[in-house]
């Protein structure tokens, strides 16, 4: 009885995923030219790969957009297409070296115009991820400061994509968890935690202190300083920066010299 059970479950599984994947094979849109031309001004990222990488970027960024909802959220009237392509190109920076990872349990992404008063902790929050109601959260306004300066390790897109990508890692149930090698995010973790000490013996470091606040936070605050300054955490500390390379897959000084 079991057996058939889980039979039962296993394929039905299969069969919701096939008629997923055709609703959204409908659903994608190729990405117009004009679409194009606003990464192309406002995403530096995207700019600097090169043509083959481009299209790979590209047709990550037409799925993530078909896959999810963008609902807007307080005073803000409508989600825009400009919103859609930089939220999504930052989700697909932060996931390139996984191509098929595109954080299917978070199907909702709410977009409010500034910071938001939650009521559960009553406090106001610049973005969030919320893992039991599969959505993340942005303020567009502190969305958009990361795009203004790319340079200061401060990117709240960044920031709440790497959350989410840490907890699909650890979400079973659709096929897309585990794609962390745990040796490399182990050898991640431990200079994670040298990091961790510095900052809260106030020591001089590269990182802000909301990184010590624990591994979750220090992982999302290491993703932001690794793509917007890279130089300066290569030289700050090359072993931790190397961790990251071969834990995400992608090395943007690399990628960035394959234009």
């Amino acid at each position: 009885m079991f057996f058939f059970t889980r039979l039962f479950f296993f394929v039905g599984e299969h069969l919701y995923a096939s008629y997923r994947n055709i609703k959204l094979r409908l659903a994608k849109e190729k990405l117009t030219q004009q679409d194009k031309a606003i990464l192309l001004k406002l995403f530096s990222y995207y700019t600097r790969l090169n043509a083959t990488h481009k299209r790979e970027f590209e047709e990550k960024v037409e799925w993530f957009i078909a896959e999810k909802h963008f609902l807007p959220r307080g005073d803000l009237k409508a989600v825009t297409q400009e919103m859609k392509l930089l939220i999504a190109a930052t989700a697909v920076m932060v996931t390139f070296g996984f191509p098929r990872v595109t954080l299917k349990h978070f199907r909702k992404i709410l977009i409010y115009t500034d910071s938001y008063y939650s009521t559960i902790n009553q406090q106001y929050h610049q973005g969030e991820v919320n893992p039991k109601l599969g959505i993340i959260v942005l303020s567009w306004e502190n969305f958009v400061r990361g795009f203004i300066n790319q340079e200061d390790g401060i990117n709240l897109g960044v920031h709440e994509i790497a959350h989410a990508m840490k907890l699909e890692n650890q979400i079973h149930y659709n096929q897309e968890s585990n794609f962390f090698n745990p040796t490399l995010w182990r050898r991640f973790a431990e200079h994670a935690a040298v990091e961790t000490e510095k900052i809260l013996n106030d020591e001089q470091t590269i990182f802000r202190s909301s990184a010590a606040k624990n591994q979750h936070e220090f992982f999302a605050v290491a993703l932001e300083v690794f793509f917007e300054r890279s130089v300066e955490l290569k030289s700050y500390n090359q072993k931790l920066y190397q961790s990251l390379v071969y834990l995400l897959k992608q090395d943007p000084l690399v990628l960035a010299r394959e234009v």
